[in-house]
């Protein structure tokens, strides 16, 4: 048989084309299907592993506002993706197939979806070509040159990989030659069917007959598998629930505790959990729609007199309690040309959805992958407002990108009585609580990121809120009018710069300056600043490992009147992400908080927790 096969090679190229058409595309829709066969091999068989690329990581899920996962990070690309914790799914990788071909496809609908995404993906799939000089790895000086530039030019039996190169010098196995030699049998039945016999030559009829006899059991064997996957493919199809969309999920237990230095604020340890499920949805492949569902029952811990948020925890924000779910995050990502993106959310929308918040390796979209605090992720004043509007970025040459976006607060279950669903007076879209941001990113490698952030707002409750009336971050005197009507003007200013000293060593910085005037407290303007730095490990110790040092003073006030205290409220964390499998992973860590509610008289605040993330 060996005799014969290689002259075959050698007196017919189209004999030669099956067998380096390990490339085309019909070899590369049956290689993941013959992977599980036993390795009948022409030459020494070359192992490769395929891998998939997964759909943007969008919120997560609770995305936190975590495509996933929808943050790769999000905000550090010129292609945003939804910054949000939405937690796109992990990718998905190519299995070996099932070892028995003729089996009768199960007609479970989970089965089918397993055994469906298993065998029906591949990383190296081809593309037709019509010139062999379309193949950037084939020269004239190769000796097969006449024989590929025949076969592409008279048969259309070759295709080459999506980077236009052919591989013509790897082994392959007795399946992958049935599966090449297979393609250029349907090519030549279409030409003979089409009436232009006369193309194929006597002398290569002959050969792929001798061929066709020789490889007879590996051929049925394959249109086994293939009448296989069709029935199964055609069941999935039937049952599926849509075409356009994917659910991906993010689920969070976290153990965890507050301590007092000096004393205890009545706090117990707790174990609690939050759910995120996000429907993802395109309609392009381009643009994405986002509608995610959440639920979780962490309450807050006590803090001392004076404190707003400082030290909150990812898995606290925007939950609504008791377990009940609600619709929290709605949005719609669509490109316009190359270089314009557009976000429209229509609720719980935020800043850090389509600006690049410059914090590549800390900010997990408020999910449950990254730091243990909402403050270790990015600067405090991509919190300030929130909600429904719009949002736009504009890329540049790849070097700068120019952010744009005005979001008006809108309610969220009961948490809200206000905002841009409301039609009553001083509400809606342009007559209540709004935030509007200007921001100019600035890359002048990839290792440097600088971004420069301007915020214009009229709030009704807390300023650095994301739109839901209730601080996420800072000190209550940082938040809110506690003498007045609780509403201010804002104006902030913002810088924040990222730099990769390698791969696995990122450095992050911010800083914010806030103007606020709170209205009719007869106190005139306040200044609250904002300011932090942090050390990120990635893939410390394993890939998708994760440790992190954060140390900075959430927002305060420098200038408070009648008497309250002014002290800086420095927060300090340290956590370490392990991934034990590709959906599970384990993060211990401490946040401690010295001078909460920038008071000196309260007790210093060590919050302990453990948390455990599965996303799928």
């Amino acid at each position: 048989m060996r005799k014969i096969l290689l002259n075959s090679l050698f007196t017919s190229p189209a004999v030669l084309g099956a067998a380096l058409v390990m490339s085309s595309s019909a070899f590369a829709a049956q290689k993941t299907e013959v992977a599980g066969l036993p390795a009948l091999e022409v030459g020494t068989q070359t192992t490769q592993t395929a891998s998939v690329t997964p759909l943007t990581e969008v919120k997560s899920l609770s995305t936190e506002k975590t495509a996933e996962a929808v943050k790769p990070q999000l905000q550090a690309s010129a292609e945003f993706s939804p910054a949000k914790s939405v937690v796109v799914a992990e990718p998905v990788k190519v299995a070996q197939a099932a070892p028995e071909a003729q089996a009768t496809p199960s007609v479970d609908s989970l089965e089918q979806i397993n055994r469906y995404s298993r065998e029906g993906r591949t990383a190296n799939s081809a593309g037709q070509v019509t010139s062999v000089s379309q193949l950037s790895d084939v020269r004239p000086t190769d000796w097969a040159f006449q024989a590929l530039q025949s076969l592409v030019e008279r048969y259309g039996c070759i295709a080459g990989y999506p980077d236009r190169t052919y591989r013509g010098n790897r082994a392959l196995t007795r399946y992958e030659f049935a599966a090449g030699l297979n393609a250029c049998l349907d090519r030549v039945n279409e030409l003979i069917a089409a009436a232009t016999a006369d193309l194929v030559k006597k002398e290569d009829l002959a050969t792929l007959q001798k061929l066709q006899e020789e490889f007879a059991a590996e051929l049925a064997t394959l249109r086994g598998r293939v009448d296989s996957l069709e029935a199964r493919t055609s069941t999935l199809e039937k049952q599926q629930f849509s075409t356009t969309t994917k659910l991906a999920g993010e689920v969070v237990f976290a153990l965890t505790d507050e301590f007092g230095v000096d004393g205890t604020n009545g706090n117990n340890t707790v174990f609690q959990n939050r759910v995120r499920l996000a429907l993802n949805t395109s309609f392009t492949g381009k643009d994405l729609l986002v509608t995610r569902i959440a639920a979780g029952n962490a309450g807050l811990f006590n803090l001392p007199a004076g404190s707003g948020a400082e030290g909150i925890q990812t898995f606290n924000f925007g939950n609504t309690g008791g377990n009940s779910g609600l619709i929290d995050w709605v949005a719609y990502y669509f490109p316009v040309g190359e270089n314009l993106k557009f976000y429209i959310p229509a609720v719980s929308g935020l800043h850090y959805d389509y600006a690049p918040t410059v914090s590549p390796a800390l900010d997990a979209a408020d999910g449950g992958t990254g730091p243990l605090s909402i403050f270790a992720q990015r600067n405090p004043i991509y919190l300030i407002g929130g909600g429904a509007g719009i949002g736009a970025n504009y890329n540049l040459n790849n070097r700068f990108q120019v952010s744009l976006g005005y979001l008006a607060d809108n309610s969220t279950g009961t948490q809200l009585t206000f905002g841009a669903n409301n039609p009553s007076d001083k509400n809606g879209l342009f007559n209540g609580s709004y935030s509007a941001l200007g921001q100019l990113t600035f890359s002048p490698s990839e290792a440097l990121q600088i971004g420069l952030t301007y915020v214009n707002a009229y709030r009704r409750g807390a300023i650095f809120d994301g739109g839901s009336a209730v601080a996420s971050s800072g000190t209550a005197l940082a938040n809110r009018n506690t003498l007045g009507t609780g509403s201010s003007q804002v104006n902030a200013y913002g810088a924040s710069v990222a730099f990769k000293l390698s791969p696995q060593v990122v450095i992050n910085g911010f800083f914010s300056y806030i103007n606020a005037n709170f209205v009719d407290d007869g106190q005139g303007k306040k200044d609250i600043w904002t300011y932090g730095l942090g050390v990120a490990f990635p893939d410390f110790g394993k890939k998708g490992n994760l440790l992190g040092f954060v140390a900075g003073a959430e927002p305060y006030m420098g200038n408070p009147s009648g008497g309250a205290s002014n002290d800086v409220p420095l927060h300090f964390e340290g956590f370490y992400k392990y991934q034990l499998t590709d959906n599970i992973s384990i993060t211990p860590g401490v946040i401690w908080v010295v001078n909460p509610g920038q008071n000196d008289a309260n007790d210093d605040v060590v919050i302990g927790t453990l948390r455990t993330t599965f996303t799928f």
